[in-house]
């Protein structure tokens, strides 16, 4: 299952993939980016009591493909159809992508992808802000950074797109040295920017000592593998050392790497709950993780998904101090379609909730110590230090 997004990656959770996998998905493939949300393919599910479930599917499935049955029988764009089709439905997180591009935000989970390394986010009702560059890659050799807003991509005016089609301009069908045409605001600065798309890879984790002694782990995306990198990173750090564990522009990923990454700071119990047109299941973090030691979590408009799902389990379960801005609220559940001519709609069928039964759709979630901006960093780490975080 994935959630959340990373650049150019505008994921987030979509429904049952290949038998147990549901789906957040990124927002852009590590250049724009949200995320995709599936089941894990490896997490521990169990049902929960089934409930009545506010949630339904807000597109008719049987009647998309129909629609886009017919484009197709008169010669024309059975995923164009399908897209007027979701967009017409009211389904704010529904997208439609062809074999190409799905098969680019699969691979994107193995950590790598083809685009201009920038995550995107929505900052307002018409407007697309840069949240994240990835270093090395096009958009930072052409100075690019967090805070411009994007404008168009190749002429289009992306004011009134949705994160996924933003996303899809962005990587224009994952083509490596290909050019792409961004227009650019800063401040009162206007300009055309053209990069070339470049197939990049991903480092999701990083791991560094502060000077005071405090671990911090960045954590960027949930790719494959995330989850024990952290496990790893608490385990060797030194005993008494507390851990600040950053989720800003986090836009989600998988979510069984995030229980996994859960699984480093709990012992066991519940990380998230889930509906899927009614039937109620649950998502649990391994045990044996590290329940003494100091820890910290950093978050911001730009964590989202898989990592509003983590934030939320160490909120709730009393086991971090979150501080930062309120997260992104993204946490509605997508389930796959493929349509006659093998492109697939994602569409909502549910919604997942934190440990105490909160709503991230929608809400996100709020710090515990609200601070924004440049302090975010200082006030977490003074925060810790009360914690007693300091070796």
């Amino acid at each position: 299952m994935r959630a959340g997004a990373g650049p150019e990656f505008c994921r987030r959770p979509r429904g049952i993939l290949r038998g147990a996998a549901l789906t957040l998905v990124f927002a852009g493939v590590l250049g724009t980016a949200a995320a995709t949300g599936s089941l894990p393919r490896r997490e521990p599910v169990r049902a929960l009591p089934t409930a009545p479930s506010a949630t339904r599917p807000t597109v008719d499935r049987a009647a998309l493909a129909r629609a886009a049955a017919e484009a197709i029988a008169d010669g024309k764009s059975g995923k164009k159809a399908a897209e007027e089709f979701v967009s017409r439905s009211g389904d704010r997180w529904g997208a439609v992508y062809d074999k190409q591009e799905y098969a680019e935000f699969e691979q994107a989970l193995d950590g790598a992808y083809t685009g201009v390394g920038l995550s995107a986010r929505r900052a307002g009702r018409d407007r697309v802000e840069v949240s994240r560059v990835q270093p090395g890659g096009p958009a930072e050799r052409a100075g690019l950074r967090p805070g411009d807003r994007l404008v168009s991509v190749d002429g289009r005016p992306v004011g009134d797109l949705s994160v996924s089609e933003v996303v899809s301009l962005l990587r224009g069908g994952g083509v490596p040295d290909t050019p792409v045409a961004l227009g650019i605001e800063r401040g009162r600065a206007a300009w055309t920017q053209t990069l070339r798309r470049a197939r990049l890879a991903t480092d999701p984790v990083t791991v560094r000592r502060l000077d005071d002694g405090t671990v911090l782990i960045r954590v960027a995306a949930f790719t494959k593998g995330t989850g024990e990198r952290v496990r790893a990173a608490v385990r060797a750090a030194p005993p008494r050392a507390g851990v600040l564990l950053d989720l800003r522009g986090n836009a989600g990923g998988l979510l069984a790497e995030a229980a996994v990454a859960a699984s480093a700071f709990l012992d066991g119990g519940l990380v998230a709950t889930y509906d899927v047109e009614g039937e109620q299941r649950a998502v649990y973090a391994d045990g044996g993780g590290d329940t003494g030691r100091p820890l910290v979590a950093l978050v911001d408009g730009g964590t989202m998904s898989a990592a509003e799902l983590l934030t939320g389990a160490l909120q709730d379960r009393g086991r971090a101090v979150t501080v930062g801005s309120r997260t992104f609220g993204k946490g509605s559940v997508q389930m796959p379609s493929t349509l006659p001519d093998g492109s697939v709609a994602e569409l909502t069928v549910g919604h997942y909730r934190t440990p105490a039964g909160h709503t991230v759709d929608g809400r996100g979630i709020t710090p515990d110590v609200v601070v924004g901006g440049a302090g975010a960093e200082e006030r977490a780490r003074t925060v810790l230090s009360g914690l007693g975080g300091a070796p």
